[in-house]
């Protein structure tokens, strides 16, 4: 039986099994280590982001195979993790060392996060994947419940969550000291987006597994634009709705982190959009989103404003407010709170003369890659795990559906449902081509 063979009928085994609510393999249950041994990684992709993944959690932890499309952008990491197994096709790695393997990376473009996300977790092994979670909504509900069910140390690569500033944040207005909050304005101040189109086909390097690459998505032959940059691969994936998730996913997860984390934010009820016209294939370079929450016991209800736009939203003009440094504004009874990663500030300055800070509630952490890695070994879970960073990423990827879908909805999370809007349906679930099609939606 040929490798590809091989790994075909692994994939057909994990997902039938996933729908069955079994698994055939020989890992029934989550692997842990104990808290003095060291877990053994399995990295999937290790360019870019990848690479600062890996090198984090290969600090304190074996690495024990590595996986990527491309043998050039893995170069260094193959050199330095020379003793690792190195593998083009996670299919075929998860099939080959599944007994040796305690936990997996994913940080790969964000149309490929779902299926290798899903086979690890279904044969039990804990997951870091990078944001945002996956390409759809629902594929970030499945991964959700599926580490639920398994019980799985997961961690959500929102790296920013371990600022000590925005624990001070969340303290602040957790405290009341800016009151009820009603409203909520973050941004990204960006307007990448609209990347150019190709202009000439060519063949992909040698280097380059392209059909890997693709994946379960929509298959475009490799090409190049203007510049005689890849049009995909391999950056501009991120600005081509069948593999990238825009300015939006991009930074949507590690911004609105902030609020979702200091109001206990979890599920829209009322979805709203606005920007340029939609085009069907590539990201804008600005757009407007709202959310609407309910009260909660601990909360009223309220609005939460998203917006990518190169000046911040008008919101910051009307009150006289400089967005240097910052990307969110908290509007409570008593005040307002405007922050950034790095830095905060109270508002009106006069109100809040002589302040005095709460005292620190939220401890110190470890270090992101250590708090889950500390997870997979018993400890107590990661505090981007999915439980948290689920509905965070389900939110951002509902902004860009109401964006392409030309309009807002009521949202039912528990059925997955966009009422008044029938066009978004095709933007919250997802298609994979021949070939990939083992998970349905």
């Amino acid at each position: 039986m040929t490798d590809q063979q091989i790994t075909r009928r692994k994939a057909l085994q994990t997902t039938a099994a996933i729908g069955a609510g079994l698994w055939l393999g020989t890992s029934v249950r989550p692997t842990r280590a104990v808290a003095n041994e060291k877990l053994n990684v399995a990295v999937i992709g290790i360019g870019g982001r990848g690479a600062a993944n890996l090198n984090a959690v290969g600090k304190t932890e074996n690495i024990v195979a590595l996986c990527d499309v491309d043998e050039k952008r893995a170069g260094k990491a193959y050199e330095r993790y020379s003793s690792a197994r190195k593998f083009a096709d996670f299919r075929r790695m998860l099939d080959a060392m599944e007994n040796q393997i305690d936990a997996v990376v994913v940080s790969t473009p964000d149309h490929t996060h779902f299926h290798p996300s899903m086979m690890a977790m279904t044969m039990g092994k804990h997951l870091y994947c990078e944001k945002p979670m996956a390409h759809s909504v629902w594929e970030v509900r499945e991964m959700t419940k599926l580490a639920a069910k398994k019980k799985l140390a997961t961690q959500l690569g929102m790296q920013r969550h371990a600022y000590k500033n925005m624990h001070r944040v969340v303290e602040l207005v957790q405290s009341g000291a800016i009151g009820d909050v009603n409203e909520v304005y973050s941004w990204v101040s960006s307007s990448r987006g609209m990347p150019a189109l190709p202009v000439k086909t060519v063949s992909p390097p040698e280097t380059l597994d392209w059909d890997l690459w693709i994946g379960p998505a929509k298959f475009r032959p490799y090409a190049l634009n203007a510049k005689g940059q890849g049009t995909l691969a391999p950056y501009n994936w991120r600005f081509w709705w069948d593999y990238g998730t825009g300015e939006t996913g991009n930074w949507g997860c590690h911004i609105l982190d902030i609020p979702f984390w200091a109001l206990d934010l979890k599920y829209p009820t009322r979805v709203e959009a606005s920007g340029p016209e939609v085009d069907a294939e590539r990201t804008p370079t600005k757009m407007q989103t709202s959310f609407a929450f309910p009260a909660n016991s601990k909360r009223p209800a309220l609005e939460l404003h998203w917006s990518q736009s190169k000046k911040g939203p008008a919101i910051l003009k009307e009150k006289g407010i400089s967005l240097k440094g910052a990307n969110t504004l908290f509007i409570g009874s008593k005040g307002m709170l405007l922050t950034g990663f790095n830095s905060h500030k109270l508002f009106p300055e006069k109100t809040f003369e002589g302040f005095k800070a709460p005292e620190q509630s939220i401890p110190d952490s470890p270090g992101f890659h250590l708090e889950w890695i500390d997870a997979c070994k018993g400890g107590t879970p990661a505090t981007c795990n999915f439980d948290y960073s689920g509905p965070l990423s389900e939110t951002v990827l509902l902004g860009n559906t109401a964006y392409r879908a030309g309009g807002g909805f009521d949202w039912d999370a528990a059925t997955l449902t966009a009422g008044g809007n029938e066009n978004a349906r095709q933007y919250l679930y997802s298609k994979f081509r021949k070939g990939w099609e083992d998970f349905t939606s």
